[in-house]
């Protein structure tokens, strides 16, 4: 469902007929699903469309042929759909963040509970393969005691966020008009959580934050044109910058940021420290104790890179060649989340991943509204997160 439901139409189209097949797409503008239903009906699928209204998509998770809804649409939605297809039996997979407030993590979380269905974060970085090689470091105790990492989601969206229409109805700089914080801190954050076992082992304990002044969008509203809804606007409450700092149960600390309209190229940082070694990424580097003070030379690094590579990227290297997405993290992604379904293996990521990870957005901008106060986070695992757990993407295979 939704305008980013075409990309990840095409990565299921990729395992169909053999995984999984599509039996209904839906879009409130018909013209978006014209491509995806091209593509599809010219490998034999034949969904049915729904579109033309804005409660289309609660007609298609009654189908009794869905097993599973993806959902690509603004942010605002996100809670609401989860909630009704979960409702009607389905499980979900919901773009990021999964919730935008911290009453929407305990909807998806409540529900989940109730109906004992599925509702995973489409969190593609954490099938990166940077990421999983870090991972795989990690859980082979390369990096020793962990106690700080680096996350964030810099890219320059400034242009884009002025009338550009895969935003409809311009939903993502209204955002930015309304809220403080960072808006989007899943994709840095998600894989950082991971080698710190957060939610099977550690939680978030506290967060601070702030942000810088908010310029950018101002200066670049001038530039638009007159007859622009966001022309010459001063009152963007987003800053530039937003820095967020989270303090786990267990101690470790991890700097979140957000930037989406200064000139700063693209990064997510990825920055992980242990009393053993230290990553960092973009670009990918690695320090080892005892093997001198700076990073590893470009043999050694690769002897690395090699021995601790995941096994999944060597599995599926072929459908990563042909399929993609974002380097290939978004085919894996697709792939392990239909594999796990259809198995009935537990997912990579579950609604407490959503949740905590997501809980991020609201609990920054009560931070920075109040002068960058602590503010302690919600243990949506109700105590569950005390108990040791290994992640599926290294148990079933």
């Amino acid at each position: 469902m939704g305008n980013r439901g075409s990309g990840q139409a095409r990565l299921v189209n990729a395992l169909y007929p053999e995984k999984a097949k599509i039996t209904a797409i839906c879009d409130l503008r018909e013209a978006r699903i014209a491509p995806t239903l091209d593509a599809l009906t010219a490998v034999g699928q034949k969904p049915a469309v729904y579109s033309g209204r804005e409660d289309a998509w609660m007609e298609m998770c009654r189908r009794d042929d869905v097993d599973l809804v993806i959902i690509c649409t603004p942010w605002q939605d996100h809670v609401p759909m989860c909630v009704y297809a979960m409702q009607q039996g389905k499980h979900v997979a919901v773009e990021v963040p999964a919730a935008m407030t911290l009453q929407g993590c305990w909807d998806l979380v409540d529900t989940a509970e109730q109906t004992q269905l599925n509702c995973m974060m489409l969190e593609n970085v954490c099938y990166g393969d940077e990421e999983l090689w870090v991972l795989n470091m990690v859980q082979n105790g390369v990096f020793g005691t962990l106690t700080y990492g680096e996350a964030a989601y810099i890219h320059n969206l400034r242009d884009s966020l002025f009338g550009d229409e895969r935003y409809y109805n311009d939903w993502r700089i209204r955002y930015h008009l309304k809220q403080d914080g960072n808006l989007y801190p899943t994709h840095g954050l998600g894989p950082v959580a991971q080698y710190m076992d957060i939610n099977r082992g550690d939680r978030f304990d506290h967060l601070v934050s702030m942000s810088s002044v908010q310029a950018s969008l101002s200066e670049v509203s001038k530039m638009v044109e007159s007859t622009n809804e966001f022309y010459d606007r001063d009152d963007f409450l987003h800053g530039d910058m937003n820095n967020s700092l989270i303090k786990t149960s267990r101690g470790r600390t991890i700097l979140v940021q957000h930037d989406v309209v200064t000139p700063r190229p693209y990064s997510r940082i990825n920055a992980l420290a242990g009393t053993k070694a230290y990553h960092e990424g973009y670009p990918s580097r690695l320090s080892i104790a005892g093997k001198g003070h700076d990073w590893l030379d470009e043999t050694t690094f690769k002897e690395y890179q090699e021995k601790y590579r995941h096994p999944i990227w060597e599995k599926l290297k072929e459908g990563i060649a042909k399929n993609g997405g974002h380097g290939g993290m978004d085919f894996v992604q697709m792939y392990r989340l239909i594999d796990c379904l259809n198995h009935g293996w537990l997912l990579d990521m579950d609604v407490y991943d959503a949740a905590v990870w997501s809980s991020v957005v609201e609990l920054s901008k009560i931070s920075t509204e109040l002068g960058s106060v602590p503010v302690k986070c919600p243990d949506f695992t109700r105590g569950g997160w005390k108990d040791k757990r290994t992640l599926g993407i290294f148990e079933n295979i």
